[in-house]
């Protein structure tokens, strides 16, 4: 039974009227036979819900159908994959001898955007699969990858920009908005999610000079791919693994502590390492722009 709804709720930063919903369950109940992928498409389709660039937001999308189900509020069809399915991991040959000199001996460094599906692309999540110690089973929604290779083309290290924490108590307070604000302006963020520097590199200063480099560009990157401003970078380091060093040497600013749960966590019960929460601003007014309203 479909729980009753007679006011607006948010859900993944959008705001849904009980029409919208409304909406949703007439699209479900006229074509039963559309997989999710396709309802959550034509509802963008219907509703107009598309990138600055003019994409449809259908992951997006996806990812509210199916907090709104978790709600009770919508029956959706039946996933054709179990959630979290790992992506297949081509296995990319690349040359992995000792790197262990100096920036000046190895540069240029060439910090190369990741596009999609590709060569590049397997190169990134074989290097991410086989060396990071969390892996990279795929990423939601916006998102940048790089790679760094030597003046010999050879990989040095890999980034991974995407979506910044839905809430995070030390950071919101330090930023200064308030919940709706930030549901409004919370895509004008990112989250550095994963950075390795492959294991037979041995470099000094080499981890800050890459993320000097990568927040260089980010900024441009994601106006020129998606169509709208970053602000502020933020990043989660897990103390029982690193001190955050790179981070503090390329100037990012040390804010708190995570509180130890997942954003998987909706019912308070996973624990998880407790980390130190860096940002990095990419425009000297980011609080103001954050902040503010459109």
């Amino acid at each position: 039974m479909l729980a009753f709804m007679s006011r607006i709720v948010t859900v993944q930063g959008r705001e849904l009227t009980p029409r919208n919903i409304e909406t949703i369950h007439q699209l479900i109940t006229a074509n039963p036979e559309w997989h999710r992928t396709r309802l959550s498409k034509e509802l963008c389709l219907l509703l107009d819900w598309r990138t600055e660039t003019g994409l449809l937001k259908d992951m997006a999308c996806r990812t509210m159908l199916r907090k709104l189900e978790q709600k009770g509020l919508v029956a959706l069809p039946a996933a054709r994959h179990f959630g979290n399915r790992r992506r297949r991991i081509v296995d990319v040959p690349h040359d992995d001898h000792p790197i262990e000199t100096d920036l000046r001996t190895i540069s240029p460094v060439r910090l190369e955007p990741v596009p999609g599906r590709g060569t590049l692309d397997d190169l990134f999540h074989c290097l991410m699969d086989r060396y990071h110690y969390l892996g990279c089973k795929g990423h939601v929604g916006e998102h940048m990858k790089y790679i760094a290779f030597d003046r010999n083309d050879r990989p040095l290290a890999c980034l991974l920009f995407g979506s910044a924490a839905w809430k995070t108590a030390s950071r919101d307070e330090f930023i200064g908005w308030d919940q709706p604000t930030r549901q409004r302006n919370l895509q004008l963020m990112t989250n550095n999610t994963r950075f390795l520097i492959l294991p037979w590199v041995r470099i000094p200063h080499l981890a800050s000079s890459l993320l000097g480099a990568s927040l260089r560009r980010l900024r441009r990157d994601w106006r020129s791919k998606y169509g709208h401003d970053l602000l502020l970078v933020e990043t989660f380091v897990d103390r029982s693994r690193f001190a955050g060093t790179c981070y503090r040497a390329a100037n990012w600013k040390r804010i708190g502590q995570s509180k130890g749960r997942s954003r998987q966590d909706r019912n308070h019960r996973i624990q998880v390492p407790v980390k130190d929460i860096y940002l990095y601003p990419l425009a000297a007014d980011y609080k103001e722009q954050l902040c503010g309203r459109p």
